[in-house]
């Protein structure tokens, strides 16, 4: 089966925003446990690869964080109490109100 995951425009005009320059060649996406429902998405910058990272476009994601969200759809929002990427996971069975935590 086929691992994949989606991007709105605006989350890509904004990755493509803030990874130019030399010192932010990919916007990294993991998913690491902790947080109040068992995971939470990590987002950060990263001037390499790693041998199990897949790329898409100017974003990275290894293979276990991708396993986890695989078919989601990734979001740029811009609201009045700021401004960040939104990860609309189908496989989440629970989330907690800051939207960064989840569970499967």
């Amino acid at each position: 089966m086929e691992k994949k995951i989606n991007f709105t425009d605006k989350a890509l005009n904004q990755i493509n925003l803030i990874t130019k320059g030399d010192d932010k060649k990919y916007f990294r996406i993991t998913v690491q446990g902790g947080g109040c429902s068992g995971f939470k998405y990590n987002f950060s910058f990263d001037t390499k690869l790693n041998k199990d990272d897949i790329i898409f476009g100017k974003t990275i994601i290894d293979e276990s964080s991708l396993d986890i969200i695989s078919g989601s759809v990734v979001d740029f929002k811009r609201e009045m109490i700021g401004e960040s990427f939104v990860i609309d996971n189908p496989k989440a069975t629970a989330s907690c109100g800051c939207g960064l935590s989840f569970s499967v």
